[in-house]
């Protein structure tokens, strides 16, 4: 013998509320977990796009009021001339993003001149390359034991390469005075 289950209507209605309710549960769980997901997929590939290094908002450490900002000395500055014998990368102080110097020969010295950021000057028009003679403004200090130059103005042809004014504050932070 079989067992037979006879279901009523009212049964039935009781049923379709069950499985109704465990649906809506369920939709909201699927939800919530969707945008869980797309959170932390945001998150995530706002991360991708950070520079490792750098921070979020900011110079990268190459500010006017930085400890490296504040080495340039306007009563320092002289002009000097020469052939560029190298482009390198290099990074000036902890907690800094890097950025580019140059060794120029002159008739008195072979001397490191501090350009600014790398995210700066790979954004500018005027390229600075080995074998480039050069005319270059800044402000002279010690880094490293050594004397250097950290620009303000680099000549190059007829094109003018500005860098700092004439207080040494950096055109790449210039938006922050207003």
């Amino acid at each position: 013998m079989q067992d037979v289950m006879i279901i009523t209507q009212e049964d039935s209605s009781e049923v379709l509320a069950a499985n109704q309710k465990t649906g809506v549960t369920n939709m909201k769980k699927l939800s919530v977990l969707s945008a869980l997901v797309a959170i932390s997929v945001f998150l995530l590939s706002i991360q991708s796009f950070a520079q490792p290094g750098m921070k979020w908002s900011g110079s990268g450490g190459w500010g006017p009021k930085s400890q490296y900002g504040r080495t340039y000395n306007p009563a320092t500055v002289e002009s000097l001339g020469g052939e560029v014998i190298n482009v390198e990368k290099f990074v000036p102080g902890k907690r800094m993003s890097y950025g580019i110097h140059l060794t120029l020969k002159t008739d008195r010295e072979t001397i490191s001149i501090h350009l600014g950021p790398a995210w700066y000057l790979e954004n500018q028009d005027i390229k600075i390359e080995a074998g480039d003679r050069i005319e270059v403004k800044g402000s002279r200090i010690i880094y490293a034991g050594k004397p250097a130059i950290i620009a303000a103005k680099v000549k190059k042809s007829d094109e003018i390469l500005t860098l700092r004014d004439e207080n040494g504050f950096p055109v790449w932070a210039g938006w922050r005075r207003r």
